[in-house]
């Protein structure tokens, strides 16, 4: 499918401004330079009552310019008003369905089952792709036959969609990547032939799927980054990230465990700050002394859960990641504590 123009697009909501509700990517010619067809590129969006923000991450799709671009939305049986907003783009949509489902990997799976792209994406339905990231993507992929999945930068956005702060993106580097998940999820692009060297997403997890799945490509393909910035990830209340974050947390300890057979200290740590975050009504001023330390043993406890036998290799590459997850932790008690 051709993306369409913004011209082709039904209108927005009058009171939104900019991409991409008034902007459009530029569409690119029928081929390549070399005169050889643009590879079908997937995208999935597994939507679940996010009414207020998808018609944002469809219209961010469906402007990208891109001129073999498969488009499908898997919605889990909203209710909020998400299938008004998918119906109102449907003729643009390769393929939709809204049926009860496990969960966002088993839609995830679904799409690209059902998909004949060359190349897969996936972005989640209160997320956005910026102008040209698909083209961007597939460029680079194109002239580096041997990379596997690539990656760029993204920025965190808030329910306004106003700039939070840049994600935490960093180079590609395979050790790295089970001290911390530095990869913003919907700036990736990945072979469809190496998604069928490692399987299909984990539907097993609830929370990080991505990572997980990130791991296993390293593991099997040549993963590279991008300094473009390709796409904004949302952080709001309603989502998995700040609603359920300790649970999220001991998902990774769990997930890093079963990879690498130990757990680095800033991601014990991570858990710690989780659990530290969801106490913010309790009385610290007069007991903080006892709050850092059941923390430290918290911390101490799960670490050594994950680490009865630590490889030196850790040892040496965690030099520093106890005293920084430490300094973590204490930053997060004090940014939590009442005003004098």
């Amino acid at each position: 499918m051709r993306c369409p123009s913004l011209a082709e697009l039904p209108p927005g909501e009058v009171t939104h401004r900019g991409w991409p509700w008034e902007e459009e990517s530029e569409a690119l010619p029928s081929v390549m330079a070399d005169g050889t067809p643009w590879p079908c590129v997937s995208i999935v969006t597994p939507s679940y009552n996010q009414g207020q923000f998808i018609e944002e991450t469809i219209r961010s799709v469906l402007l990208q310019g891109y001129p073999n671009l498969e488009y499908a939305v898997i919605d889990g049986g909203s209710t909020d008003g998400s299938l008004n907003v998918i119906k109102k783009y449907e003729r643009f949509l390769s393929f939709w369905v809204s049926e009860r489902d496990e969960g966002q990997a088993q839609a995830i799976n679904k799409g690209w089952k059902r998909a004949r792209g060359e190349v897969l994406g996936w972005i989640n339905s209160d997320d956005i792709y910026l102008p040209g990231a698909v083209t961007k993507a597939v460029s680079y992929l194109a002239d580096h036959q041997q990379v596997g999945m690539v990656y760029g930068e993204g920025y965190h956005i808030d329910v306004d969609g106003r700039i939070v702060e840049r994600y935490p993106t960093e180079k590609f580097d395979a050790d790295r990547l089970g001290d911390t998940c530095y990869i913003c999820q919907p700036t990736t692009f990945i072979r469809r032939s190496v998604m069928e060297k490692v399987g299909p997403v984990d539907e097993s997890l609830r929370f990080c799927m991505d990572y997980d799945l990130w791991i296993r490509i390293s593991q099997q393909s040549v993963i590279d980054y991008l300094s473009d910035y390709f796409a904004h990830s949302r952080l709001h209340e309603e989502s998995k990230t700040i609603k359920q974050a300790v649970p999220r947390a001991r998902e990774a300890l769990d997930m890093l465990y079963r990879h690498y057979r130990s757990v680095p200290p800033l991601k014990v740590g991570g858990y710690a700050r989780a659990i530290l975050a969801t106490q913010q009504n309790r009385k610290i001023e007069s007991n903080r002394p006892a709050l850092i330390m059941s923390m430290v043993r918290l911390c101490v406890r799960e670490f050594l859960r994950y680490n009865r036998r630590i490889p030196l290799s850790q040892m040496h590459r965690w030099g520093g990641g106890l005293l920084e997850g430490f300094s973590k932790l204490i930053k997060t008690e004090s940014s939590q504590r009442p005003p004098d």
